[in-house]
């Protein structure tokens, strides 16, 4: 069973809920999706909104359309946010426990089979991918 789920507004605080209640959707109605990869998928695509909301340039003023679909094969996420353009470094290791900050895309990268980020003429890019039946985190 395939499905598609959208969610468009601001990137801000607020509407990170949304985003909580739009995922607790695809939850519900796809109870056939592993529920330690519905976790995980979950983990990391808050943590990229987490990211997008706190430095997303100007503060307040991103706009952001997440779009997630079920696949027989993977969980997938597509968020294009319109925030200052970012160029992330992947495959760097999780920083000391002493850090504050810097964990968010270590992690996503972990949990995911696939994480990417482009810049495209509207903003920022990120695609998700979540393979279905993946064995380890």
């Amino acid at each position: 069973m395939a499905g598609d789920y959208s969610l468009d507004g601001f990137a801000v605080p607020a509407e990170l809920h949304r985003l909580h209640t739009l995922l607790e959707r695809v939850g519900a109605e796809h109870p056939e999706l592993d529920p330690m990869d519905l976790m995980l998928f979950e983990t990391a695509v808050i943590e990229i909104a987490n990211n997008v909301v706190e430095h997303g340039v100007p503060s307040g003023e991103v706009r952001w359309l997440f779009e997630v679909r079920v696949t027989d094969e993977a969980i997938v996420a597509d968020l294009h946010d319109s925030g200052q353009e970012f160029s992330p470094t992947f495959g760097e290791q999780m920083p000391g426990e002493d850090a504050e900050g810097g964990r968010g895309l270590p992690l996503a990268e972990a949990v995911l089979d696939e994480l990417e980020v482009n810049r495209t003429d509207e903003g920022n890019h990120w695609r998700m991918v979540r393979r279905r039946g993946h064995s380890a985190p």
